[in-house]
């Protein structure tokens, strides 16, 4: 099958890969403010789907399998992997970087974020990457948190600049995050605070007890 484009925006210096699907109402290869149009190269890989009301800005490198919810925004200098999704009305900010089977729900936000590979964040989940907004020395100091491999962040938490979130880790869903987590390990509160090791997490439901998590390296 060809790429399909519907009644969709294509900017200069977009190069879009095989079978990809582009619905109503995108646009992709935005230039922004400060840039002229077809300016920075936009790229997509094989097989992406693109569901309507999604803007994606110039400068933005996606790989293979892509897919979107609906009214998404990623704006430029983004670089994602492939079997990423993201979910509707999420914003991805400027200069994230999204590894490899990575899935992000709906209503999230994410900016300056580094997302290893695997990793899955809930609906409503925001990064944030400014320690002292609305002062202009301090956009010197603007860094978003580092999301190692395999860690699942749940719905709702809030994750503050510069911390790191480890290998396999998981953070409770409403959680606000303010310092780093240690690889294989649940944080949940706020702020959040240890409560055990990613191990000792045991399924509960009925004739199923087992640890859901021993798979995971």
């Amino acid at each position: 099958m060809s790429t399909f484009l519907m009644k969709a925006r294509i900017y200069k210096n977009v190069i879009l890969g095989t079978n990809c699907e582009i619905e109503d109402y995108c646009e992709i290869g935005k230039p922004s403010g400060d840039k002229k149009k077809g300016k920075l190269q936009t790229i997509i890989g094989n097989n992406a789907i693109i569901r309507s009301g999604t803007v994606i800005y110039c400068g933005v490198k996606i790989g293979n399998n892509f897919q979107t919810g609906h009214h998404v925004l990623i704006r430029e200098g983004n670089k994602i992997g492939s079997n990423v999704s993201i979910g509707t009305n999420s914003t991805v900010e400027v200069d994230n970087i999204i590894g490899d089977n990575v899935r992000i729900h709906s209503l999230c936000f994410l900016e300056k974020v580094k997302l290893g590979k695997n990793v899955f964040v809930g609906p409503h989940v925001a990064f944030f990457d400014d320690p002292h907004p609305s002062i202009p020395r301090g956009r010197n100091c603007i860094r978003g948190a580092v999301v190692k491999e395999s860690a699942k962040i749940g719905g709702g938490s809030r994750i503050l600049p510069f911390v790191t979130i480890g290998k396999n880790s998981l953070v409770g869903a409403g959680s606000v995050v303010i310092k780093n987590v240690p690889d294989n390990t649940v944080v949940v509160g706020n702020p959040a605070k240890k409560l055990k090791k990613i191990g000792d997490i045991i399924c509960k439901r009925k004739g199923a007890r087992h640890y859901p998590y021993d798979s995971l390296g």
